[in-house]
């Protein structure tokens, strides 16, 4: 057995089922051919013992307990264990072809689905991906498992036709006819098997995509009432899923019956003529034994078939599913081979002329925040776009993704988390120490968080962290952000959804924890901008139109300068009018604080208009720096 999974999956066709399956099988074929072979031997084992046989009990009624008899009787022994060892080693080769398909399978699957991104997601349903990568690899390789035992079949049945034409011709035509007969008619339920399969598998498909997305929105559904309506929808798809595998049992249970029926029937055949040979003197009693062993071992055959059609049909439906997941085109292509700069290069958004230099830390204000927004993703490289971002005065694309990722790394504004221990949430490339990990959380004034689990660091974390509140999501996610001890840090409005003092903790021990490593973050908070070394602000067009410190800016503003005007009407506006209450920027935790604050004893953002007036400089020395 090798290791799994393999180091690089490939790169298979997408043209069609029978292109991805047989690249498949030629990635595999020391392995399928040992099963192969040792699926021959066996079967070949097992088809020469009804010949030995024969010739034992021949043997024994013309001479009884004879030499001859004992060497007959020798050579079966022999034989069978032989066949024992060949079924036992092939089952072996079997169970590794399985695995190393769907192994494989899987694991194409889940590098595309990471490399592809959000793009996945645009083009199937969540519910659809996750049942191609759960259920469908796993059938395609059930294909692999059984095609040696056919194949064995195959070479097994042609050699006891040769044999049983060389003895009774109208026994051997009875068998060499007989048997592809029955397996005509039970292909004739293939092909109605695979449409009622494929329809049964997308069902199965939308009921998975329902089922999550009215667990995951069921706070918001029992909000509005609503839940009634979505779980009816659940209940009819469900039984939509029922009657469409209804539809597949019962062409399953005919076909089923009819692989017990019809060899049993051509066994009854081939005994009734072999029996009326033998009266009439063309067959010897032990003849008779052999055809009739002949006729119970061909149906072994037969059932292989009957098994590879199914699995074959089975393997073809999820072969089309898995190559509409494979044609997804992702939003990144990974083409570029340049050297990754050195450490200490400056990062360049041409389009909008914002610059991240060495070892700042920087803001983006716009007034449009899905602009700022915007710049952080093209330079993190998240979506490829038109627009050139330099790393190092070179196209970031140039450099291959993986050095991109390893020293750039984004944290967007919806914190999505996953089950797990606090520790593995945290730990995101894994291999950070303890104090590492406390460290970050502390940075991201997250102790409440390792407080409320009991077992701490190595607390639960349930599901999209849904036992936290909206505000401890969003610094759990920071923390994680932050242990990456990335180069370059890209942070989309990492507080919004804590209240004012803890958002100054924040932004103090941002400052400190990056020192000497680049940070941009996007926020119109001043609690933030106070604390960073230059902001850049956008104006309506996307482009860098001022730059300075935050008191620099707001100096220019009252020395009439437009843009910093601008800056200004924007950093009012996130501050919020006295009394005004902001909506929660988050979904609330089961269990989580009542309406009105964001679900860690932290204040709504309306009620943080003091605290941050407070912090507003008077009379600070210096000069903007507008464009």
């Amino acid at each position: 057995m090798r290791a799994l999974p393999h180091p690089d999956p490939g790169r298979p066709p997408l043209t069609g089922p029978a292109a991805f399956i047989w690249w498949q099988a030629k990635r595999q074929w020391p392995v399928l051919l040992g099963a192969i072979g040792f699926g021959i031997l066996g079967a070949l084992c097992q088809a020469a013992l009804p010949y030995i046989l024969g010739r034992a009990v021949d043997e024994g009624l013309a001479a009884g307990v004879v030499e001859r008899l004992i060497f007959w009787c020798t050579v079966l022994l022999g034989v069978g264990a032989v066949a024992i060892v060949a079924n036992a080693v092939g089952h072996r080769f079997d169970v590794a072809n399985w695995l190393r398909a769907s192994l494989n399978a899987s694991q194409l699957l889940g590098h595309h689905v990471t490399r592809s991104g959000a793009a996945i997601t645009k083009e199937l349903p969540t519910g659809e991906v996750v049942a191609t990568v759960a259920t469908d690899a796993l059938r395609f390789g059930e294909l692999f498992a059984g095609m040696a035992r056919f194949l064995g079949g195959v070479v097994t049945y042609i050699v006891v036709a040769l044999v049983l034409l060389n003895s009774s011709l109208a026994l051997g035509l009875t068998v060499l006819i007989g048997l592809p007969v029955v397996a005509a008619i039970l292909a004739l339920l293939v092909r109605p098997l695979q449409r009622r399969q494929a329809a049964q598998r997308e069902a199965q498909g939308r009921l998975t995509t329902l089922g999550s997305d009215t667990v995951s929105g069921l706070r918001i559904l029992r909000g509005i009432g609503g839940e009634d309506v979505f779980a009816q929808r659940y209940r009819d798809q469900s039984q939509q899923v029922r009657r469409r595998g209804t539809a597949v049992a019962q062409t399953q249970s005919t076909l089923d019956a009819l692989q017990v029926l019809l060899p049993g029937l051509f066994l009854a055949l081939v005994v009734f003529l072999g029996a009326h040979l033998t009266v009439r003197g063309e067959l010897t009693p032990g003849q008779l034994v052999t055809f009739y062993g002949y006729g119970v071992f061909l149906t072994q055959p037969l059932r292989a078939a009957t098994m590879v059609v199914q699995h074959g049909t089975r393997a073809v439906v999820a072969a089309r599913k898995m190559i509409k997941v494979l044609q997804v085109v992702p939003d990144v292509a990974d083409e570029g081979t340049a050297a990754a700069p050195a450490p200490g290069a400056s990062l360049v958004d041409l389009r909008s002329g914002l610059e991240a230099k060495p070892g700042q830390v920087l803001a983006v204000v716009a007034a449009d925040p899905d602009a700022s927004a915007d710049v952080l993703i093209r330079m993190s490289r998240l979506i490829d776009s038109d627009t050139t971002v330099c790393w190092d005065g070179q196209d970031i694309r140039s450099y291959p993704l993986a050095a991109v990722r390893e020293r750039i790394v984004l944290g967007e504004p919806t914190p999505a988390l996953f089950t797990g221990t606090l520790a593995t949430e945290v730990d995101a490339r894994g291999g950070s120490t303890s104090e590492e990990l406390l460290a970050a959380l502390q940075v991201a004034d997250a102790g409440d968080v390792l407080e409320s689990l009991p077992q701490g660091l190595h607390g639960q974390i349930a599901e999209k962290g849904r036992s936290l509140s909206g505000g401890q999501r969003q610094r759990v996610a920071l923390a994680r952000a932050l242990t990456t001890d990335a180069e370059i840090l890209l942070l989309i409005e990492p507080t919004s959804a804590v209240d004012a003092h803890t958002e100054a903790r924040i932004a103090a021990n941002l400052r400190t924890a990056r020192a000497g490593r680049t940070t941009v973050i996007v926020s119109a908070s001043p609690l933030l901008l106070e604390h960073v070394d230059e902001v850049a602000f956008l104006g309506s067009d996307g482009v860098v139109r001022a730059r300075g410190r935050h008191h620099e800016l707001l100096e220019a503003a009252e020395s009439g300068f437009e843009h910093a005007r601008s800056y200004r009407d924007v950093v009012s506006r996130s501050m919020g009018e006295p009394g005004e209450s902001a909506p929660e920027s988050d979904e609330l935790g089961d269990g989580g604080p009542g309406h009105g604050e964001t679900g860690d004893g932290e204040e709504a953002r309306g009620d943080q208009t003091l605290s941050r007036d407070s912090t507003e400089p008077a009379g600070a020395t210096g000069k903007g720096v507008p464009r």
